[in-house]
């Protein structure tokens, strides 16, 4: 079956911000954070394991350093976006990648989101709930004025789609 190409599934032509990579960094470190304080607790709580808890903490200390420069990198080089008068494409994952299209006669709920972290590099995610039983699309790391524009666009495309989102 032969789709148009705008509607195909494809790999979507939009970044997301360059500052996105620092913003994961920065979450990369707080999840690690909390593995070196599970380890911290054990070895206050547990002398009789010194040998136990040197090996975790290499193992630890190379996951860390690896995940945290390497994962947002990653995740920079893949995560991607679109959006036409017809669909919204995401491309999304690291180690686990994922395309996704959604026709905009199919948008239920367009959200912007900003957390802490979000809010410290000016970025936002978009979150594009559909009538599709797989869940919303996401794009994450957008520039905050980016977001609302898209946020903006997606919400007046869907009101002027005739289909009925179901």
């Amino acid at each position: 079956m032969d789709l148009p190409d705008q509607q195909a599934l494809r790999e979507p032509s939009q970044r997301v911000s360059a500052r996105a990579v620092r913003m994961w960094t920065v979450e990369a470190l707080f999840g690690v954070a909390w593995l070196w304080v599970g380890l911290v607790v054990w070895w206050f709580f547990d002398a009789d394991s010194r040998a136990a808890q040197w090996v975790v903490g290499a193992v630890l200390l190379v996951f860390s350093v690896g995940y945290v420069t390497i994962m947002p990198r990653w995740r920079f080089r893949v995560h991607r976006w679109e959006a036409t008068s017809s669909a919204i494409y995401t491309q999304t994952g690291w180690i686990k990648q994922e395309r996704r299209i959604a026709p905009l006669s199919r948008v239920q709920t367009v959200d912007l989101e900003r957390g802490p972290v979000d809010q410290l590099f000016k970025l936002a995610s978009v979150t594009v709930t559909t009538a599709s039983a797989h869940g919303p699309l996401k794009v994450h790391g957008l520039d905050l004025r980016v977001a609302q524009e898209l946020v903006e666009g997606l919400t007046e495309a869907a009101v002027a789609e005739k289909g009925d989102a179901t």
